[in-house]
C-alpha cells in the first residue's frame, strides 16, 4: 500500500483515537444503517462507502489489529504476515521486504531484537453487516456479525453469532449476508434455537498460506421473547389466574404460534403446576412440533370492590380448608 492509499480508519468511522470499543460499535452500526446497499439502491457511492466502513470496523474492532494499526500505520496488515517477495501488485513505498520472513523480523531488525515470530497465519476477527430478505414472519432489519477464525488446514473457517426474533426462527427465514464484494443468500430452516450452528461452506476466509476458502459457521442466538421461553423441543409460558379461577376450575385463553386455544383449567389447579398442550411447540428438525407447557401463577387481586372484600370474609369465616396444617409437625 503506498502512503497515498492510507486509510485513516478513525476518521472513517468518526471517532477519535481514544474511543472505547463500545463507541466504535455504535458509530459502525449507525454508519452500516445509513450506507447499507438495500436503503440505498443501485447508490454506487453509498455501496463504496459502506464498504470502507466495514473495512474500518474489521480493524478497529480487533484489539490485535487495532494495536498493530496504530503502532504500524499503513503496514499494519503484514505485521506477523509473511511479505511477498516481489511482485504481486503490492506497492511498500519503495522498500523490498523480500529478505526479511515477516513483518515482525523487520521491526526486530530495526529495534535490535532478532527472531522474530515464525511466518504463518493468524486467527482474525470479521464484521459484516446483513439485511433480512423475505423473513417469513415479516420482521426485518440489520444485524451485526463478528466473525472470528475456527482454524482448517486448508482454508480459514469463520463463525458469526446471528441474532433472529423468535418469529423468525420458528418460522424459517433468508438472511443476505455482504462479504466484501461477495453478497450471498442463506436460507435459515425452521426450527433452530440458540446454539444452532448452520455451515455454508466454501464462504469463509481464504487461508494466505494455501489460498484455499474456508467454511462459514452461522451461530444463532434467539432474542429474548416477552411471553415464550424455549426448553428443549417445548415452548414454555407462564399465565396468571385468579385463586377463584384455581379453586373453581375454569375456561381460559392461551397465545400459542398458532393463535390464541382454549384451555381448560381443573378444580384445584396449583400455582407453578404446568398443563401440557401437545403439538404446539417449537419446530423439530426432523418435522412435527415438541409441546407447548402452559406454567399456572395463581395471582390474587390488588385491589377489591367493596363487595368482592365481604365475599372473600365470608369465605375466610367459613373456610376449612389449611394448607399449612402439616407444619405443626415440623421440627428440626
Amino acid at each position: 500500500m503506498a502512503a497515498t492509499d492510507f486509510k485513516d480508519y478513525y476518521a472513517i468511522l468518526g471517532v477519535s483515537k481514544s474511543a472505547s470499543p463500545e463507541e466504535i460499535k455504535q458509530a459502525f452500526r449507525k454508519l452500516a444503517r445509513k450506507y447499507h446497499p438495500d436503503v440505498n439502491p443501485g447508490n454506487k457511492q453509498a455501496e463504496a462507502r459502506f464498504k470502507e466502513v466495514g473495512e474500518a470496523y474489521e480493524v478497529l474492532s480487533d484489539a490485535d489489529k487495532r494495536q498493530k494499526y496504530d503502532q504500524f500505520g499503513q503496514y499494519w496488515k503484514q505485521a506477523g504476515q509473511g511479505f511477498p517477495s516481489g511482485g504481486a501488485g503490492v506497492d511498500m513505498g519503495g522498500f523490498d521486504f523480500s529478505q526479511y520472513g515477516n513483518f515482525d523480523d523487520f521491526i526486530n531488525e530495526l529495534l535490535g531484537r532478532f527472531g522474530g515470530a515464525t511466518p504463518g497465519a493468524r486467527q482474525q476477527s470479521y464484521s459484516y453487516s446483513t439485511s433480512t430478505r423475505r423473513p417469513s414472519s415479516g420482521f426485518g432489519g440489520f444485524n451485526d456479525f463478528g466473525f472470528q477464525d475456527v482454524g482448517s488446514s486448508t482454508g480459514q473457517d469463520s463463525e458469526a453469532a446471528i441474532a433472529l426474533t423468535f418469529a423468525e426462527a420458528f418460522a424459517g427465514v433468508e438472511r443476505r449476508f455482504i462479504l466484501g464484494n461477495e453478497t450471498i443468500d442463506v436460507r435459515i430452516p425452521a426450527g433452530a434455537k440458540t446454539g444452532t450452528r448452520l455451515r455454508i461452506r466454501g464462504k469463509g476466509q481464504i487461508n494466505p498460506m494455501t489460498q484455499q476458502r474456508g467454511d462459514l459457521y452461522l451461530k444463532v442466538e434467539l432474542q429474548p421473547h416477552s411471553f415464550f421461553q424455549i426448553e428443549g423441543d417445548n415452548l414454555v409460558c407462564e399465565v396468571a389466574i385468579t385463586p377463584d379461577e384455581a379453586t373453581l376450575g375454569a375456561s381460559i385463553d392461551v397465545p400459542t404460534p398458532d393463535g390464541s386455544v382454549n384451555v381448560k383449567l381443573p378444580a384445584g389447579v396449583r400455582s407453578g403446576q404446568s398443563l401440557r398442550l401437545r403439538g404446539k411447540g417449537w419446530p423439530l428438525p426432523k418435522g412435527g412440533r415438541g409441546d407447548q407447557l402452559v406454567k399456572v401463577a395463581i395471582v390474587p387481586p390488588k385491589e377489591l370492590s367493596q363487595q368482592e372484600r365481604e365475599y372473600y370474609e365470608k369465605i375466610r369465616a367459613i373456610r376449612t380448608y389449611n394448607p399449612r396444617s402439616h407444619l405443626q409437625q415440623v421440627k428440626l
